[in-house]
């Protein structure tokens, strides 16, 4: 699996939030990895459940800035 990855945020605490794109089955997915002290266990959630969810926060500003950018 051959997979491409661009940093959308990193937050104060250093809790890190990818967008992450597998090449070969187009697959498009937002990957976050807490900072150590919250167990460092990275998950990794298909766009679509990460845009509807719950919450506004920077993570998800950046995801929808960078879409945004797209028709710029």
């Amino acid at each position: 699996m051959a997979i491409r990855t661009r940093q959308l945020y990193r937050s104060e605490n250093g809790d890190l939030w990818f967008l992450i794109r597998d090449t070969e089955s187009g697959r498009v997915l937002v990957r976050h990895e807490p900072n150590l002290a919250s167990g460092g266990q990275a998950a990794d959630m298909e766009i679509g459940a990460f845009l509807t969810g719950v919450g506004q926060g920077p993570e998800k500003q950046e995801l929808l800035h960078l879409i945004g950018t797209l028709v710029e």
